[in-house]
């Protein structure tokens, strides 16, 4: 009975290949609609913040004249919108549209004894239309809070007097400024709100503050700070929903921003109920302002075209230059790195895009997506269950049903949690699954177990390489057959705007490996746990333990790399500057440079050298990189396909150049070891 289960489970392989197929194929459907999905959004919009602007200017010898110069330049270079935040009375005062004192302040100016039992803020304009069109914003905001305020004359200028103190006064935020509105509306600037929630959420007074933005076309907002508008008192008012709701009725979407530490609270929730009317956003700081020209343009084309950034935030900041001996800022280089053939502005138009205001995608979804991704489901528990049958043949049928009843169970309980786990159980199975078919292969056509070499007939080098390169396509092609599936279960504009993340990616970059290098040592000719037990029992060497070292460092360097957190070299960076201006796409250094290369190589040496197999521990690293590029959603498909077609490409060159100086190297030692084993 044993043995005929043993048969059941290796016969339904074949069954299982067919259902992959089939699931590989209903995938496709979804894939469009992916790539109809990416298609739809096309515009990128440069925002520079206008508070960084005013800044700046505060240290210049005419501030206004300064502001207007600037904006003109950036306006030339290619920034279409100015970031504008709820201002503060210290925004007003470096604006110079009024001067702020407390009441020791005041006391000195004045000439007057401070009161003992006040310790008010003291406003004045600095002129009379200053005082006409932010008196009444001032009024407004700190009567909201229960604070009293009250006209101030001095020396014939108008002023308020607002009853509380200055530290005080300094932090609460207040509507925009008016005047600036208008004068960057009237230049032609469009107009990005950054909204704060640090105040309790009153519906009146933002419907107010939209509808005032939407008289001025503004169509994404921004927030600062921790949370977004209306979160900390959802719990109590909803505020979310209610600042939703008016966000859809002023045809107002926001913007998320990349790589920011912790997801703004409340974000989430909000980009759900506006339907994902959303735009991801790269803000370049205060500090990488000041790179190199081609650096930043080369960030902003590539974040336009491979992470589907569709804003670009740009940040200056005045600094102490002691060499000048003055205050100097870096709005000369950011209008430097836009401007010129070889700027931002020309990289990104030349990639397709066009400036304007960012839109959001237009997500594609075909009626009958559903139950193509739920046939593309099966075939993915198809291809978990083919892996599992190479390394444990009678556990074929049971992971199959068990993966199907538990994908079902997820699916209904939790769902994000089951797109993930199979999205990451197929990322891991076809890249392994792809090289121990190709070790298998070796083993049929390459060296036996216990070859004895006077009988073995070694094919010829020519042979060999074509076994090799066949071998190359056919491994790739497999690999490959995992991306549907990932892209089938992450269909999500979730993961597109980076809401939601692939999870797993460390395990996807070990966990191949440590499968591969179990299938080389475990099975290739003697049952595996007999092996298994040999290894147990020899002896551990000094050898050993360095070896063992050794992999862990290099195990560890390895990890560092992965992820969008990892470090790359600066002969790395001119590699991958080259090929991006070059050819367009940059491909994985590590796929092209090392591991494809390695996989023909191997291959090659395998068919005539049984331990030769080892090296395809290291090859399987290509395979899961080509994997794990399409698991980066946020990237456009066609982008991650043209990068993995080129690191294959480029890799099939290296990898024959590598066979060819292992023969010529193999010819000399033939011919010189004699001799040297004769000196």
């Amino acid at each position: 009975m044993q043995q005929k289960w043993q048969r059941w489970n290796i016969a339904s392989r074949k069954w299982l290949w067919i259902i992959m197929v089939v699931g590989l194929i209903s995938a496709l459907p979804v894939v469009y609609d992916r790539l109809q999905t990416e298609k739809s959004s096309k515009t990128v919009e440069f925002v520079f913040d206008y508070r960084d602007l005013v800044e700046v200017a505060s240290y210049r010898e005419n501030p206004q004249d300064y502001i207007n110069e600037q904006l003109d330049r950036l306006k030339t270079a290619g920034v279409q919108s100015m970031a504008i935040y709820e201002n503060t009375l210290e925004d007003f005062r470096k604006a110079r549209r009024l001067m702020i004192w407390g009441a020791s302040d005041i006391a000195n100016l004045t000439d007057t004894v401070i009161p003992e039992n006040e310790n008010y803020t003291y406003v004045l304009f600095t002129s009379a239309k200053n005082s006409e069109m932010l008196s009444p914003v001032i009024r407004d905001a700190f009567n909201s809070l229960d604070i009293r305020t009250e006209e101030w004359n001095y020396r014939g200028q108008q002023g308020l007097i607002i009853e509380t103190p200055l530290e005080n006064a300094t932090l609460k935020p207040l509507q925009p400024d008016p005047i600036t509105l208008e004068m960057l509306h009237d230049k032609g600037f469009s107009i990005v709100p950054r909204l704060v929630d640090s105040l309790a959420y009153n519906q009146d007074a933002v419907k107010k503050l939209l509808d005032r933005y939407a008289e001025l076309g503004v169509k994404r907002i921004l927030f600062e700070g921790e949370s977004v508008k209306g979160y900390s008192d959802d719990a109590d008012m909803a505020s979310l929903t209610a600042f939703a709701n008016l966000l859809k009725q002023h045809g107002m979407g926001i913007a998320a921003i990349e790589n920011i530490k912790v997801q703004q609270k409340g974000f989430s929730k909000l980009a759900y109920m506006l339907d994902y009317n959303v735009t991801r956003l790269y803000s370049l700081s205060e500090a990488d302002s000041s790179l190199k020209t081609e650096v930043i343009a080369d960030r902003f084309a590539l974040g336009t075209k491979d992470r589907n950034i569709r804003m670009i935030y740009l940040n200056t900041i005045p600094s102490r230059d002691t060499k000048k001996a003055a205050i100097t800022d870096t709005l000369d280089n950011l209008i430097e790195s836009l401007s010129g053939p070889e700027g931002a502005v020309a990289k990104i138009e030349s990639n397709g895009f066009k400036l304007g205001q960012a839109t959001a995608f237009d997500v594609a979804d075909s009626s009958f997506q559903r139950y193509f991704k739920l046939i593309a489901v099966i075939g993915a528990v198809a291809m978990v269950a083919l892996l599992f049958s190479y390394f444990i043949p009678w556990l074929t049928l049971p992971v199959w049903v068990l993966g199907l009843v538990g994908s079902a169970g997820l699916l209904i309980l939790k769902p994000t949690l089951f797109e993930q786990a199979l999205a990451l159980a197929v990322a891991i199975s076809a890249p392994t699954l792809a090289i121990v078919l190709a070790i298998r292969k070796i083993n049929e056509m390459g060296p036996p177990l216990r070859a004895n070499p006077l009988t073995f007939a070694v094919m010829s080098p020519r042979r060999r390489l074509t076994h090799s390169l066949v071998l190359y396509v056919r491994t790739a092609l497999i690999t490959f057959s995992a991306v549907p599936f990932v892209i089938a279960l992450l269909n999500n504009i979730t993961y597109a705007l980076v809401l939601d993340q692939f999870r797993g990616v460390s395990l996807l970059h070990l966990a191949p490996i440590g499968l591969t290098a179990l299938y080389v040592l475990l099975y290739r000719g003697e049952f595996a746990f007999n092996k298994t037990g040999k290894l147990l029992r020899t002896p551990i060497t000094l050898a050993m333990v360095i070896a063992a070292g050794v992999l862990g460092i290099v195990g560890m360097y390895y990890l560092s790399r992965t992820g969008n957190a990892g470090s790359v070299s600066g002969p790395e960076k001119l590699l991958r500057t080259f090929l991006e201006n070059t050819v367009g796409v940059r491909p994985r250094n590590k796929e092209f440079l090392l591991a494809h290369p390695l996989l023909i190589l191997g291959a090659f040496l395998a068919y005539k050298y049984r331990s030769a197999a080892f090296i395809m521990i290291i090859a399987v690293i290509g395979q899961l990189s080509m994997v794990d590029t399409f698991a980066h959603i946020h990237s456009p498909v066609l982008i991650s396909l043209v990068r993995g077609l080129l690191g294959l490409g480029l890799g099939l060159i290296i990898g024959i150049i590598a066979v060819g100086v292992w023969q010529i190297a193999e010819g000399c030692w033939k011919r010189w070891s004699p001799l040297l084993k004769k000196l």
